[in-house]
């Protein structure tokens, strides 16, 4: 017979406070938990097989002890749940075979690449973050989206997120844009006296005209932004670029939205039918019009919805003709501004922007043209891939006879048809690769960035090498009168020799009665 020693027998354990700060030390150190006592495993299944593998003696007999567990766990619990420095989200496996769930740590956000490993840092350089969405999409996002995402991350009831929740209804970059054509197309129309010494006095340099011609035709774009918004909000919803918009987002109500679209076209319209003129006017109601009622539906039935659309990005030059045109006008009808003399030059330039959409376009939804078919668009790039690719094609051809017919009429000096000439025969190439690759290998992205920058470019120069611009300067500079001078002056000058030569009436009368 055995007999236990009365040392070796089970004391009850009442709690921390009936043991010394000696044997609680001992304690601890004596069921300590293992150096790998943590799973960098994604997944709960796999941090509970992790905890299954460890000693089974320790588990059962310390761990199953509460108070125990409470007390050493807790000042273990530092140690083990010390997230490693590796990307995604650390799973301890501080759980027993008990069932308690695993603890979820997050790792910090932003690892230096120094303190990593040379296969990791060299993986992680090569390969793309999938948390930047921005860096990874074949596309610039769209502004709206940002700027919806920034009006979310302010306080609801404060006027910066009313501020930028209606400027993303307005779609601010494609507003600019449209808003540079049409001042170009202003400041090229041709009105007499450009250059001379009181320039605030020249017809197309009128602040008041240019200020309501801005104004006016950045509300009318307003407008017919929000509309189009307001009538795709489900569709927007399916594609990355377009998803973080307000109204997918539902930062503004339908509404809102609505009164919004309705003040900026009732406005705009109105700032150019009393600041610039009637014809410009109807042409800003017509591109709301267009956009909203004809492009935006057509957008889901037929591919016609591009040449639909381009159609609106030609209208605005046609609209700061117009505006220029209007100032020089005898009788300023719609007839004489847009079909009558020298409207040439704002029927060109609407051209140039008519064609210069398509390579743009034609480009730009190639690349995410997976979410155009997903969200129910009829586009060329998924529906006839090889008809895109020779659409974008033609129409970067159409910009060489566009710019020599620029020269031609008179808008701009035939120095334009050579420079423009260089950056037309780089998108050619561009589109030409374009064409060829049906879009692969990168030339789908180096068409649209040809694109992009092609417009001010070519944009500058016409208004760098406008008809007798240089001419004028030339003469400013050295003082030489311009020639409209020269030529009134030799008018003066015959009629001062034929009063001359002729003799007075009074005088052929008195020989005669003599």
């Amino acid at each position: 017979m055995i007999l236990r020693p009365s040392l070796l027998r089970p004391l009850p354990f009442q709690g921390t406070n009936s043991v010394c700060a000696r044997c609680l030390r001992k304690l601890s150190r004596s069921v300590q938990s293992p150096k790998r006592s943590f799973s960098t495993s994604f997944s709960a299944r796999a941090a509970v097989a992790t905890a299954k593998s460890r000693n089974t003696f320790k588990d059962d007999y310390f761990w199953a002890n509460g108070i125990l567990k409470e007390t050493l766990g807790r000042s273990k619990r530092g140690l083990r749940n010390t997230p490693l420095p590796t990307r995604g989200t650390i799973v301890t496996a501080t759980a027993s075979s008990h069932g308690t769930e695993p603890n979820h740590v997050e790792a910090p956000s932003h690892i230096p690449v120094q303190e990593q490993l040379s296969h990791r840092r060299k993986r992680r350089l090569r390969e793309p973050d999938p948390s930047n969405l921005e860096a990874n999409y074949p596309i610039p996002l769209d502004a709206s989206s940002k700027l919806a995402t920034l009006s979310s991350n302010l306080p609801s009831r404060s006027l910066g997120r009313l501020f930028t929740t209606y400027l993303s209804l307005a779609k601010p970059r494609l507003s600019f844009l449209i808003v540079l054509t049409t001042t170009t197309a202003y400041s090229l129309y041709p009105v007499p006296a450009l250059l001379a010494p009181a320039t605030t006095a020249a017809p197309s340099l009128s602040t008041s005209t240019l200020l309501f011609l801005t104004t006016g035709t950045a509300l009318c774009c307003s407008s017919a932004n929000a509309f189009n918004m307001l009538l795709e909000p489900a569709h927007d919803a399916k594609m990355s670029r377009t998803r973080n918009r307000p109204l997918v987002r539902k930062l503004i109500s339908p509404k809102g939205a609505l009164l919004f679209a309705i003040a900026c076209g009732a406005v705009g319209v109105a700032a150019l039918y009393y600041g610039v003129n009637p014809t410009t006017a109807f042409l800003g109601a017509l591109n709301i019009g267009l956009y909203a009622g004809v492009y935006t539906p057509l957008k889901r039935i037929s591919v016609m919805n591009t040449w639909a659309g381009a159609i609106v990005g030609g209208i605005p030059p046609l609209m700061g003709w117009t505006a220029g045109a209007g100032q020089c006008a005898h009788e300023g009808t719609w007839r004489e501004l847009l079909f009558g003399e020298g409207s040439a030059g704002g029927w060109l330039l609407a051209a140039l922007l008519f064609a210069w959409q398509f390579p743009h376009f034609n480009s730009l939804s190639w690349a995410i043209r997976e979410e155009y078919k997903h969200a129910g668009y009829r586009m060329l790039c998924w529906t006839n891939p090889a008809r895109n690719g020779r659409v974008a094609l033609r129409y970067a051809l159409v910009m060489f006879p566009v710019c020599f017919g620029l020269a031609y009429v008179g808008v701009t000096d035939w120095g334009f048809v050579a420079t423009s000439s260089a950056i037309n025969g780089w998108m050619a190439w561009k589109a030409v690769q374009f064409y060829r690759e049906s879009g692969h290998k990168g030339t789908a992205r180096g068409l649209f960035w040809a694109s992009v920058w092609h417009l001010p470019i070519v944009m500058v120069l016409a208004m760098a090498q406008k008809k007798g611009l240089w001419e004028s300067i030339w003469r400013s500079i050295f003082g030489l009168p311009d020639a409209e001078e020269w030529l009134y002056g030799e008018e003066e000058d015959d009629d001062e020799l034929e009063k001359e030569e002729e003799p007075p009436d009074a005088l052929v009368g008195e020989r005669g009665v003599a």
